[in-house]
C-alpha cells in the first residue's frame, strides 16, 4: 500500500514514471514490429521510372499483398521476382489485371485498355517507347501489367523479359509516402508531397 502524506494524498514511488514510460515504448515497438512483419514494410523508390508521381530515394509505407485485397487498375505495386533487373524489387502502376487487354498507339502516345483510352493525368509524358513486347496484349490469368509512370524511362511489361507480372510476385500495395526524396528537377526535398499515393 502507497505511502500516504499527512494531507491524505499519495506518494509517488520513485522511479514509478520511468518504468510506465519504458513500458509504453516496449509496448509500442513490439507493436511496430508485428504490423510490419505481418501487415505492411517501408520500401525505398530506386530510380526514375516512377517519375513525377515518385522520386528516386522516396520511401513508401507498403500494404502487404495478404492484406490489401485485389489488386486494381491505377494502383502503385511493388513487385519482386529473380528475373527483374539485377533482382531488386520494382515500383509500378497497374494497367490491366487478367483478362483485360492492353494495346498502346506509340505514334501518339496512347493507352487502350479492353479499347478505352485510359486517362492517365499521372504520366510524365505521353508514352511512346516501345521495348518488344506485341501489342495488342492480353494479360494472364492470375496477372498484372505494370507500367511506370516516367513511360519513356521505366523498363516494365513493355518488355517481353517482363511481360505480365504473376500477383503472387507483388508484395503490395504502396499507399502512403512517408518522406520524400530529392526532386529531380529541383534538387531538393518537396515536403508537401508526404501523403497518400
Amino acid at each position: 500500500m502507497p505511502d500516504e502524506k499527512k494531507d491524505g494524498k499519495k506518494q509517488e514511488q520513485p522511479g514509478r514514471g520511468i518504468y510506465e514510460w519504458a513500458q509504453a515504448l516496449v509496448c509500442s515497438v513490439l507493436a511496430a514490429v508485428v504490423i510490419f512483419a505481418f501487415g505492411a514494410r517501408v520500401v525505398g523508390v530506386s530510380g526514375g521510372s516512377m517519375r513525377e508521381t515518385l522520386q528516386n530515394g522516396d520511401l513508401l509505407l507498403v500494404v502487404n499483398r495478404t492484406f490489401c485485397g485485389d489488386f486494381e487498375r491505377g494502383d502503385v505495386v511493388i513487385a519482386a521476382k529473380a528475373a527483374f533487373e539485377n533482382g531488386e524489387p520494382i515500383v509500378k502502376r497497374v494497367i490491366a489485371t487478367e483478362g483485360q487487354t492492353v494495346d498502346v498507339d506509340f505514334e501518339n502516345g496512347v493507352v487502350y485498355v479492353d479499347g478505352a483510352a485510359m486517362e492517365e493525368p499521372y504520366i510524365r509524358e505521353a508514352t511512346h517507347l516501345s521495348e518488344g513486347t506485341e501489342f495488342p496484349f492480353t494479360v494472364p490469368e492470375g496477372c498484372v501489367f505494370l507500367m511506370g509512370d516516367n513511360r519513356n524511362g521505366s523498363r516494365d511489361s513493355r518488355a517481353p523479359e517482363l511481360g505480365a507480372v504473376d500477383e503472387r510476385c507483388l508484395i503490395g500495395r504502396a499507399v502512403f509516402l512517408l518522406l520524400p526524396g530529392e526532386t529531380e528537377d529541383l534538387g531538393m526535398r518537396e515536403w508537401s508531397r508526404i501523403g497518400r499515393i
